[in-house]
């Protein structure tokens, strides 16, 4: 007798692989003030959409703006840099972040420090991923979904409406 396996239905949803994240810290500054390595990991993973292999550096000025210049022609520091350096598995690239820029946004901007580095860490990640802002539709979908990942993360959001 010949039996055939019948296929057992599961109202349980499938599972989805969650994504792998491998990150070094590195901090090129003083560390006072900044972010524990952990705590910039959770900030990261929060925005992981894919399997990543990054970097996330804190620098100072003169390496900002060196960064920026080299690779981006602007003779100046910049908030945050990310570099992709190829669309493997998992993806490979940097994020930079230049720390006394961050500071002076973070104070010109009435916000903590702690929630604009939240908010470049997970910015750099949705960046380092293919999302971008560079168009009004696309800046529009990147910001909700900043906004909604670090309302998880318990930050405020970085857009608030302007008055």
């Amino acid at each position: 007798m010949r039996t055939s396996a019948i296929p057992r239905l599961d109202s349980r949803p499938a599972r989805r692989r969650v994504p792998r994240l491998a990150l070094d810290v590195q901090y090129a500054v003083a560390r006072r003030g900044l972010p524990a390595p952990a705590t910039v990991r959770r900030w990261a993973a929060a925005a992981l959409e894919r399997d990543v292999v990054a970097t996330l550096r804190f620098t100072g000025l003169a390496e900002g703006r060196t960064r920026n210049s080299l690779y981006r022609g602007k003779d100046r520091a910049t908030n945050v840099l990310t570099f992709v350096y190829d669309d493997a598995v998992p993806l490979a690239g940097d994020i930079v972040l230049c720390v006394p820029v961050l500071r002076h946004e973070a104070k010109a901007g009435g916000r903590s420090l702690r929630a604009h580095m939240a908010h470049l860490v997970v910015h750099g990640m949705l960046h380092l991923q293919g999302h971008d802002h560079a168009k009004p539709r696309e800046a529009a979908r990147m910001e909700a979904l900043e906004t909604e990942l670090l309302a998880a993360l318990g930050f405020p959001d970085p857009y608030p409406p302007a008055h």
